[in-house]
């Protein structure tokens, strides 16, 4: 387990009993939190690959690459050039994912890239649903916003939710307008139509704060849309607004006996409410790190190669790449912290 900074949501993994691995040590530099994590945990810091001993099966690399300024591909290139299967959090520049790709078979081992949020469980249960109703009635739109960190992440959700990800095309910038903290571009993505509002900005001094919010994701079809509201829920069903051809000569529209005016206009597809953050950091987030865990060690074990997994990586954060070059510059914000409300609270005002 390499990294302590989200590397804690994978050490959390280890404490659920539906995790079935055992934790052998950490590397990391040995900083006061790294040494405080072995030190929960009861495992050995190691300071360098050379430390590790050579009877590991699969390396966790939650360590960042080019595109955050951390050396993560290379550690586990070494890591691969030991024997070890790895799991490498994201995101990767596409070189950095095909030099892990020729690590991985030069060593004969597996390389999985992991986007995290598609193990979370709403998303999940997004992807279930989308892929269901993709099975029944074609997609006609996808209307996505994200935040700048996680904005590879949902591309990798849509192609899980969609069974493709080809035809790909940006457009360009439909919007320009300077105070805005959303930037909006045009494309395709499997062929469906797309617009996608990026939050271009970042608080330097804060890097993993200040999102108006993670994901949001709607996918549309003839008989309605189907969102993810936020990155932990809740999923909603929204029929699409259709008045019955019967309403044309009734006196009350009330009198229509079309079957679909007796179903809700929204339905919720699990629980009606997302989470709390608490539940989101101490259960969503271990387990979503467990459950790549696993699968990482189910393709080692049906021995299912690196090169179609890293192919797709490679399109997808070219793809990305196309939306953030398209939207400009990061704006760097510095903001005061924020007044976070309940809905409690605006129920308050309102009265």
């Amino acid at each position: 387990m390499a990294g302590t900074g989200f590397g804690r949501a994978y050490l959390a993994a280890f404490e659920r009993d539906d995790v079935n691995f055992e934790l052998a040590g950490i590397i990391a530099a040995g900083g006061e939190r790294s040494r405080a994590c072995a030190a929960h945990y009861g495992v050995p810091l190691w300071t360098t690959v050379d430390q590790v001993p050579n009877d590991i099966d699969l390396a966790c690399v939650v360590i960042g690459g080019a595109m955050n300024g951390g050396p993560g591909p290379r550690l586990s290139q070494e890591l691969m050039n030991r024997g070890m299967h790895v799991l490498q959090e994201h995101p990767l520049h596409p070189d950095e994912l095909v030099a892990c790709l020729r690590a991985a078979t030069d060593a004969g081992v597996v390389f999985r890239m992991n986007t995290h949020y598609l193990h979370v469980e709403p998303i999940r249960r997004f992807i279930a649903a989308a892929r269901n109703l993709v099975q029944r009635q074609q997609p006609l739109f996808i209307d996505v916003a994200c935040a700048f960190q996680v904005l590879y992440t949902v591309f990798d959700i849509l192609a899980e939710a969609l069974g493709s990800i080809r035809p790909l095309s940006i457009t360009g910038v439909l919007d320009d307008v300077a105070e805005a903290p959303y930037r909006s571009v045009a494309g395709r993505f499997a062929g469906v139509p797309m617009t996608f509002r990026l939050q271009n900005e970042l608080v330097p001094a804060d890097p993993d704060n200040y999102s108006h919010l993670f994901h949001r994701i709607t996918l549309g079809t003839e008989g309605g849309h189907l969102t993810l509201v936020n990155t932990h829920g809740p999923v909603q069903w929204s029929m699409r607004p259709h008045m019955p051809g019967d309403m044309k000569n009734l006196v009350r529209f009330s009198d229509s006996t079309a079957a679909h005016l007796g179903l809700p206009s929204v339905q919720h597809i699990g629980p009606g409410e997302g989470p709390t953050y608490d539940e989101v950091l101490r259960e969503l987030w271990p387990q979503a790190t467990g459950r790549a865990m696993q699968a990482a060690w189910a393709d080692v074990e049906a021995g299912v190669g690196s090169q179609a997994h890293v192919q797709r990586h490679v399109a997808l954060t070219r793809l990305a790449m196309q939306v953030s070059e398209a939207c400009g510059p990061v704006r760097l914000k510095h903001p005061s912290p924020p007044d976070l409300l309940s809905a409690a609270d605006l129920i308050e005002v309102g009265r």
